[in-house]
């Protein structure tokens, strides 16, 4: 079973500890950075990577459920930005399943 998957400006894995999938968007321009963190389906994930464009895959992922985004822009007067859309979940929940997996796939290799 593939348990993650990654492209340009996303990625996608399974968390085994909660049994749920989460989708991560980064996005970087001139102004700065954004980051959105969604909980996505099993079909969501399954469907990931099958597109010849990545753009269709963050538009796929930004059909989840929105859990958490970060703004740092150049022209924010607040400094970063973090909006929580759901108090259990933050980005490094997605980071540290993220790793995890990572460290699974490179063991696997060797």
């Amino acid at each position: 079973m593939n348990l993650y998957k990654e492209g340009n400006y996303w990625k996608a894995c399974y968390d085994q500890e909660r049994g749920k999938y989460y989708g991560y968007l980064m996005y970087t321009d001139r102004e700065g950075q954004t980051r959105f963190l969604y909980e996505i389906t099993k079909e969501i994930f399954d469907r990931l990577g099958s597109f010849p464009e990545d753009y269709d895959n963050d538009k796929l992922i930004g059909t989840g459920r929105l859990l958490f985004r970060f703004e740092n822009t150049m022209y924010g007067t607040m400094g970063p930005e973090h909006h929580v859309y759901d108090e259990n979940y933050t980005e490094s929940d997605f980071d540290k399943a993220f790793e995890s997996l990572k460290k699974t796939r490179k063991r696997r290799k060797s």
